[in-house]
Protein backbone atom coordinates (compact mmCIF):
# COMPACT_ATOMS: atom_id res chain seq x y z
CA UNK A 1 0.00 0.00 0.00
CA UNK A 2 2.69 2.58 -0.97
CA UNK A 3 -0.05 5.01 -2.05
CA UNK A 4 -1.86 5.20 0.84
CA UNK A 5 -3.28 9.20 1.49
CA UNK A 6 -1.43 9.84 -1.75
CA UNK A 7 -2.91 11.93 -4.70
CA UNK A 8 -1.52 10.73 -8.23
CA UNK A 9 -2.40 12.44 -11.43
CA UNK A 10 -1.29 9.82 -14.19
CA UNK A 11 -1.95 11.46 -17.87
CA UNK A 12 -2.03 8.89 -20.81
CA UNK A 13 -4.41 7.29 -18.53
CA UNK A 14 -7.43 5.65 -21.43
CA UNK A 15 -5.25 2.67 -22.12
CA UNK A 16 -1.54 1.35 -22.36
CA UNK A 17 0.78 1.80 -19.90
CA UNK A 18 -0.95 4.95 -18.06
CA UNK A 19 -4.70 2.74 -17.50
CA UNK A 20 -2.09 -0.41 -15.72
CA UNK A 21 -0.21 2.16 -13.61
CA UNK A 22 -3.51 4.00 -12.95
CA UNK A 23 -5.11 0.77 -11.71
CA UNK A 24 -1.59 -0.61 -9.77
CA UNK A 25 -1.98 3.18 -8.17
CA UNK A 26 -5.25 2.18 -6.89
CA UNK A 27 -4.84 -1.04 -5.70
CA UNK A 28 -1.79 0.10 -3.23
CA UNK A 29 -4.23 2.78 -1.81
CA UNK A 30 -3.93 5.96 -3.60
CA UNK A 31 -6.22 8.48 -5.17
CA UNK A 32 -5.60 9.07 -8.74
CA UNK A 33 -6.74 11.51 -11.03
CA UNK A 34 -6.80 10.07 -15.02
CA UNK A 35 -6.04 12.44 -17.96
CA UNK A 36 -6.51 11.80 -21.71
CA UNK A 37 -7.85 13.74 -24.63
CA UNK A 38 -10.01 10.21 -25.11
CA UNK A 39 -13.06 9.38 -23.40
CA UNK A 40 -11.99 6.38 -22.90
CA UNK A 41 -10.34 7.73 -19.97
CA UNK A 42 -14.08 7.70 -18.25
CA UNK A 43 -14.18 3.46 -18.29
CA UNK A 44 -10.86 3.42 -16.69
CA UNK A 45 -11.79 5.69 -13.88
CA UNK A 46 -15.39 4.01 -13.70
CA UNK A 47 -13.31 0.36 -13.53
CA UNK A 48 -11.00 1.91 -10.30
CA UNK A 49 -14.03 3.96 -9.03
CA UNK A 50 -15.97 0.17 -9.05
CA UNK A 51 -12.99 -1.61 -7.18
CA UNK A 52 -13.32 0.53 -4.49
CA UNK A 53 -10.55 3.30 -5.00
CA UNK A 54 -11.20 6.95 -5.49
CA UNK A 55 -10.61 8.14 -8.72
CA UNK A 56 -11.40 10.75 -11.30
CA UNK A 57 -10.95 11.48 -14.66
CA UNK A 58 -10.05 14.52 -16.44
CA UNK A 59 -10.51 15.32 -20.74
CA UNK A 60 -7.60 17.72 -22.03
CA UNK A 61 -5.56 18.49 -24.56
CA UNK A 62 -1.65 18.27 -22.85
CA UNK A 63 -0.35 18.95 -25.94
CA UNK A 64 -1.13 22.51 -24.60
CA UNK A 65 -0.33 25.17 -21.12
CA UNK A 66 -3.76 25.62 -20.88
CA UNK A 67 -4.62 21.82 -21.32
CA UNK A 68 -2.15 20.85 -18.57
CA UNK A 69 -3.03 23.74 -15.69
CA UNK A 70 -6.64 22.57 -16.12
CA UNK A 71 -5.37 19.33 -15.25
CA UNK A 72 -3.76 20.57 -12.13
CA UNK A 73 -6.42 23.11 -11.03
CA UNK A 74 -8.89 20.33 -11.67
CA UNK A 75 -7.12 18.03 -9.13
CA UNK A 76 -6.20 20.42 -6.30
CA UNK A 77 -10.00 21.70 -6.45
CA UNK A 78 -10.94 18.15 -5.80
CA UNK A 79 -8.20 16.63 -3.61
CA UNK A 80 -6.26 20.08 -2.37
CA UNK A 81 -2.97 18.70 -3.30
CA UNK A 82 -0.48 16.85 -5.75
CA UNK A 83 1.28 14.27 -4.18
CA UNK A 84 2.74 12.64 -7.67
CA UNK A 85 2.33 12.92 -11.36
CA UNK A 86 3.20 10.49 -13.79
CA UNK A 87 3.51 11.86 -17.08
CA UNK A 88 3.01 9.31 -19.69
CA UNK A 89 1.81 10.86 -22.89
CA UNK A 90 3.42 10.52 -25.86
CA UNK A 91 4.20 7.79 -28.79
CA UNK A 92 5.61 7.21 -32.03
CA UNK A 93 3.12 8.86 -35.04
CA UNK A 94 4.97 8.38 -38.36
CA UNK A 95 7.71 5.24 -38.18
CA UNK A 96 9.80 6.13 -41.41
CA UNK A 97 13.57 7.63 -42.14
CA UNK A 98 14.40 11.14 -41.28
CA UNK A 99 14.36 12.38 -45.00
CA UNK A 100 10.80 11.43 -45.38
CA UNK A 101 9.58 13.27 -42.99
CA UNK A 102 8.02 16.35 -44.04
CA UNK A 103 7.90 19.58 -41.84
CA UNK A 104 4.67 19.52 -40.15
CA UNK A 105 5.13 15.73 -39.30
CA UNK A 106 8.01 16.42 -37.19
CA UNK A 107 6.39 19.29 -35.42
CA UNK A 108 3.61 16.56 -34.61
CA UNK A 109 5.50 14.54 -33.13
CA UNK A 110 7.36 17.19 -30.84
CA UNK A 111 4.09 18.36 -29.66
CA UNK A 112 2.94 14.81 -28.45
CA UNK A 113 5.76 13.34 -27.24
CA UNK A 114 7.65 16.36 -25.02
CA UNK A 115 5.19 18.83 -24.69
CA UNK A 116 3.10 17.04 -22.54
CA UNK A 117 5.70 16.41 -20.26
CA UNK A 118 7.20 19.70 -20.43
CA UNK A 119 3.86 21.56 -20.11
CA UNK A 120 2.50 19.20 -17.15
CA UNK A 121 5.45 19.23 -14.77
CA UNK A 122 5.72 23.46 -15.54
CA UNK A 123 2.01 23.43 -14.18
CA UNK A 124 2.32 21.08 -11.33
CA UNK A 125 5.46 22.38 -9.87
CA UNK A 126 4.12 25.74 -8.13
CA UNK A 127 1.73 23.37 -6.43
CA UNK A 128 4.36 20.89 -5.33
CA UNK A 129 6.26 24.05 -4.45
CA UNK A 130 3.90 25.16 -1.67
CA UNK A 131 3.43 22.06 0.17
CA UNK A 132 7.57 21.55 -0.32
CA UNK A 133 7.20 17.91 -1.43
CA UNK A 134 6.09 15.92 -4.60
CA UNK A 135 7.40 13.37 -7.13
CA UNK A 136 7.63 13.81 -10.75
CA UNK A 137 7.88 10.88 -12.74
CA UNK A 138 7.93 11.17 -16.51
CA UNK A 139 7.99 8.33 -19.37
CA UNK A 140 10.76 8.69 -21.58
CA UNK A 141 11.75 5.76 -23.89
CA UNK A 142 15.20 3.74 -24.95
CA UNK A 143 14.55 4.94 -28.35
CA UNK A 144 16.51 7.72 -27.93
CA UNK A 145 18.86 5.65 -29.99
CA UNK A 146 17.12 4.24 -32.74
CA UNK A 147 15.77 3.83 -36.04
CA UNK A 148 13.08 5.51 -38.65
CA UNK A 149 11.60 8.13 -35.34
CA UNK A 150 14.62 10.68 -35.00
CA UNK A 151 12.04 13.36 -34.12
CA UNK A 152 10.25 10.96 -31.53
CA UNK A 153 13.99 9.88 -30.43
CA UNK A 154 14.90 14.08 -30.23
CA UNK A 155 11.77 14.52 -28.39
CA UNK A 156 12.49 11.70 -25.71
CA UNK A 157 15.99 13.35 -25.27
CA UNK A 158 14.04 16.23 -24.31
CA UNK A 159 12.02 14.52 -21.38
CA UNK A 160 15.61 12.88 -20.42
CA UNK A 161 17.32 16.49 -20.08
CA UNK A 162 14.48 17.81 -18.65
CA UNK A 163 14.42 15.28 -15.84
CA UNK A 164 17.91 15.53 -14.98
CA UNK A 165 17.91 19.28 -15.05
CA UNK A 166 14.55 19.51 -13.31
CA UNK A 167 15.70 17.64 -10.81
CA UNK A 168 18.62 20.32 -9.95
CA UNK A 169 16.41 22.99 -9.40
CA UNK A 170 13.39 20.83 -7.64
CA UNK A 171 15.57 18.95 -4.94
CA UNK A 172 16.32 21.62 -2.56
CA UNK A 173 12.18 22.14 -2.84
CA UNK A 174 11.42 18.52 -1.47
CA UNK A 175 10.49 17.31 -5.10
CA UNK A 176 11.92 14.26 -6.31
CA UNK A 177 12.02 14.09 -10.58
CA UNK A 178 12.81 11.05 -12.12
CA UNK A 179 12.25 8.92 -15.25
CA UNK A 180 11.99 5.59 -16.51
CA UNK A 181 12.66 4.59 -20.43
CA UNK A 182 10.51 1.93 -21.88
CA UNK A 183 11.80 -0.25 -24.40
CA UNK A 184 9.55 -2.01 -26.83
CA UNK A 185 6.13 -3.20 -24.67
CA UNK A 186 3.41 -6.23 -26.09
CA UNK A 187 0.16 -4.58 -25.76
CA UNK A 188 -3.24 -4.74 -26.87
CA UNK A 189 -4.16 -2.86 -29.98
CA UNK A 190 -5.13 0.69 -29.40
CA UNK A 191 -8.49 1.48 -28.99
CA UNK A 192 -7.12 5.09 -30.69
CA UNK A 193 -4.50 4.77 -33.05
CA UNK A 194 -1.84 7.31 -32.69
CA UNK A 195 -1.92 7.77 -36.39
CA UNK A 196 -5.36 6.26 -38.04
CA UNK A 197 -3.85 5.99 -41.51
CA UNK A 198 -3.71 2.86 -43.02
CA UNK A 199 0.18 1.91 -43.63
CA UNK A 200 1.10 1.69 -46.71
CA UNK A 201 3.74 -1.22 -47.88
CA UNK A 202 6.75 0.60 -47.56
CA UNK A 203 5.69 2.15 -44.10
CA UNK A 204 5.06 -1.49 -43.31
CA UNK A 205 8.76 -2.53 -44.29
CA UNK A 206 9.64 0.36 -42.01
CA UNK A 207 8.05 -0.45 -39.11
CA UNK A 208 9.17 -3.63 -39.01
CA UNK A 209 12.73 -2.29 -39.19
CA UNK A 210 11.62 -0.75 -35.80
CA UNK A 211 10.68 -4.12 -34.51
CA UNK A 212 13.59 -5.94 -35.42
CA UNK A 213 16.17 -3.69 -33.94
CA UNK A 214 14.29 -2.83 -30.73
CA UNK A 215 14.32 -6.73 -30.41
CA UNK A 216 17.69 -7.71 -31.03
CA UNK A 217 18.98 -4.92 -29.04
CA UNK A 218 17.57 -6.75 -25.57
CA UNK A 219 19.29 -8.95 -24.19
CA UNK A 220 15.79 -10.82 -23.95
CA UNK A 221 15.33 -11.01 -27.35
CA UNK A 222 12.12 -10.27 -27.01
CA UNK A 223 9.38 -7.02 -26.15
CA UNK A 224 8.33 -5.92 -22.27
CA UNK A 225 5.06 -6.66 -20.94
CA UNK A 226 2.77 -3.67 -19.34
CA UNK A 227 3.12 -5.16 -15.81
CA UNK A 228 7.14 -4.88 -16.45
CA UNK A 229 7.03 -1.26 -17.20
CA UNK A 230 4.77 -0.22 -14.37
CA UNK A 231 6.33 -1.57 -11.78
CA UNK A 232 9.37 0.59 -12.21
CA UNK A 233 7.26 3.55 -12.78
CA UNK A 234 5.58 2.86 -9.43
CA UNK A 235 8.98 1.78 -7.55
CA UNK A 236 10.08 5.17 -8.64
CA UNK A 237 7.40 7.33 -7.91
CA UNK A 238 6.77 5.17 -4.59
CA UNK A 239 8.86 5.95 -1.33
CA UNK A 240 10.79 3.25 -1.86
CA UNK A 241 12.25 5.60 -4.52
CA UNK A 242 13.21 8.48 -1.53
CA UNK A 243 16.61 8.93 -2.73
CA UNK A 244 16.69 8.52 -6.03
CA UNK A 245 16.44 11.84 -8.26
CA UNK A 246 17.58 13.16 -11.38
CA UNK A 247 17.96 9.94 -12.84
CA UNK A 248 17.17 7.95 -16.11
CA UNK A 249 16.12 4.47 -15.76
CA UNK A 250 16.34 1.81 -19.10
CA UNK A 251 13.70 -0.62 -18.97
CA UNK A 252 14.44 -2.48 -21.99
CA UNK A 253 15.22 -6.01 -21.31
CA UNK A 254 19.23 -4.79 -21.38
CA UNK A 255 18.94 -2.31 -23.92
CA UNK A 256 20.82 1.19 -22.41
CA UNK A 257 19.34 3.63 -25.22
Amino acid sequence: MRFTDKVVVVTGAAQGIGAVVAHQVAAEGGTVVLADRSDLVAEVAAEIAAGGATSRHFLCDLETYAGATDLMAYAMAEFGRIDILINNVGGTIWAKPFEHYEADEIEAEVRRSLFPTLWCCRAALPHMVERGAGVIVNVSSIATRSRNRVPYAASKGGVNALTASLAFEAASKGIRVVATAPGGTEAPPRKVPRNPNEQSAQEAVWYQEIVDQTTESTLFKRYGTLAEQAAPILFMASDDASYITGTVLPVGGGDQG
